[in-house]
């Protein structure tokens, strides 16, 4: 009998409405005078022009760097003052904004963020600040064989698509951004129909619902991003060489993956825990580091892009032994579409799937983010409950099943960083 273990979390969770009709997920808890608040807006990278790759990451790199009549280092000063946190960052599918303050702050903390998301001011010199920063970055994964086989796997993936475009931009792309296309990318994307809100802490629901209206209600009613279309990863069965002069080679393998709100996700989610997402336990960690001492580590992932789904992995191994891993790798992705995982590996996942999902909700701030992506992903707010069941229902028919949809369509698009030999 699997034993469905619950969080506070899901006991507490509660839907808020502001009188200005503003929605958000709130845990209250106040047994520490701490509050949390995580927002997303969804849109991120790709609402990236082609030539101007990381538009963005540096918009989101600047809603600190001043705002209202703060220029940026007057806005820092208050932050530190109270030591309120505000961090904020874009990744390809949205951005998103953490708020975590004493309870006893929460007036100025409030006030910052709302001035933050609505009133940002993109000074020129804050603009170049965070440009040479993100410059910096990037000179440095130009070094990096593990920054530079991602970046590669997704140009070659998604080509054509703005996911191939990389989220922080290019040494290229940088220079042109300018002040009206962060300004442009603001107004159109940070919209009250296109933000989603968590809240945890001490706080109750009719104060956050008046915090609600005054930090986001001068937020534009819609938004006016551009349309992404759906697409699939591509150049499957080929390799692509990121030619680098390291001892070690990094691979990247990817093929079609699973939509967050597939119905075989949950699934899929388990059969990728049995071959490389589950560390030490997976199939890939013992045939490819156990058994014949290929690399230090291996790993899988389902990762739902909203508008590509992957599953994706990779490994780092020396160049001689390149081929020999990948094809170790291949073999393994072969055998559980074959034959599917035994009962033994199932019971286990589930097991290990099960009794970790609490370690998602010890903090105040991981709460947050994870009622954030649950409602980004559109699973519901009850989902935290479900959640458990959804991983116990996984039967051995579906993990054949999803197993056979997963690896049986063909080879990898594999991308390596290195001088593998063999490939």
């Amino acid at each position: 009998m699997t034993l469905v273990e619950t969080t506070a979390a899901s006991r507490a969770a509660q839907r808020v409405i502001s009188p200005g009709g503003i929605e958000a997920w709130l845990v209250e808890e106040h047994a520490i005078p701490l509050i949390a608040m995580e927002v997303a807006f969804l849109g991120g990278a790709t609402q990236d022009a082609d030539a101007k790759a990381g538009t963005a990451a540096l918009m989101a790199g600047l809603l600190d760097e001043g705002a209202g009549d703060l220029d940026a280092d007057s806005f820092q000063e208050r932050l530190a003052d109270r030591a309120i946190e505000i961090h904020f960052h874009a990744d390809r599918d949205s951005w998103h904004a953490a708020l975590k303050t004493l309870a006893r702050h929460a007036d100025g903390a409030f006030d910052l963020f709302r001035l933050a998301l609505t009133r940002p001011r993109f000074d020129d010199d804050a603009m170049e600040r965070v440009r040479e920063q993100m410059f910096a970055g990037l000179r440095h994964e130009a070094k990096d064989p593990e920054s530079m086989a991602s970046r590669a796997f997704f140009a070659h993936a998604c080509a054509g698509h703005p996911y191939a475009h990389p989220v922080r931009g290019t040494l290229e792309s940088l220079p042109g951004i300018g002040r009206d296309d962060v300004v442009t990318l603001h107004r159109a994307s940070f919209a009250r129909d296109n933000l989603i809100v968590a809240v945890v802490g001490a706080i109750d629901a009719a104060t956050l619902g008046r915090r609600l209206d005054e930090v986001f209600g001068d937020l534009p009613a819609e938004a006016a991003m551009a349309a992404v279309t759906p697409t699939t990863v591509g150049e499957l069965g080929s390799h692509a060489i990121v030619d680098l002069d390291v001892p070690q080679s990094v691979l990247r393998f990817g093929l079609p993956g699973i939509g967050r709100r597939d119905d075989d996700y949950m699934a899929g989610y388990v059969v990728n825990h049995i071959l490389g997402g589950g560390s030490f336990t997976s199939r890939l960690f013992q045939e490819v580091r156990e058994k014949r001492g290929l690399a230090y580590s291996v790993w899988t992932s389902l990762h739902p892009l909203r508008h590509c789904p992957l599953f994706m992995g990779g490994t780092a191994t020396k160049n001689e032994r390149a081929a020999e891993s990948l094809s170790v790798i291949k073999g393994e992705m072969a055998r559980l579409m074959a034959d599917g995982p035994s009962q033994e590996e199932l019971a286990k996942a589930k097991q290990f799937l099960i009794g970790s999902y609490a370690l998602h909700f010890d903090t105040s701030t991981k709460i947050a983010r994870q009622l954030v992506q649950i409602a980004m992903d559109g699973l519901g707010i009850d989902y935290i409950d479900r959640r458990n069941e959804l991983v116990a229902a996984v039967t051995m028919d579906d993990s054949h099943r999803v197993a056979r949809r997963l690896f049986g369509q063909g080879d990898p698009l594999v991308v390596v960083a290195g001088r593998p030999q063999g490939l």
